[in-house]
């Protein structure tokens, strides 16, 4: 019982010694284990123009060989054709997307049922 309480408090020593970054990243993993029902909206001006559907996280592209971050992410989903907030029978197809960080507005959200 003393042992599993020195690993105990051991482990968490060590999670409060890393830094901001490793602290997030550690956080995304696990939310990316667990999963998330996310809902990702595309616009274009002020017009909702795309709508993904439990999207388990978006992913920012990194380079190959130098591992810097690319200004796209992408993911998987279920394209909402008609923009009606639900996976029709036609739509039951997860899908692969991308889009730029420079071209696109997007709004990236747990769906909130």
């Amino acid at each position: 019982m003393k042992l599993k309480g020195l690993l105990i408090a051991g482990a968490l020593i060590t999670l409060s010694a890393c830094t901001q970054e490793t602290q997030n990243q550690f956080g995304r993993a696990i939310n990316n284990w667990t999963g998330t029902d996310g809902i990702l909206e595309i616009y274009a001006g002020n017009t909702l123009v795309k709508r993904f559907m439990k999207i388990d996280k978006l992913t920012t592209a990194s380079g190959t060989g130098n591992d810097k971050d690319r200004p796209y992410r992408y993911g998987y989903g279920y394209l909402d054709k008609n923009l009606n907030n639900v996976i029709d029978t036609d739509e039951k197809k997860k899908i692969y997307f991308e889009f730029s960080d420079y071209s696109t507005s997007y709004i990236f959200f747990e769906n909130p049922k």
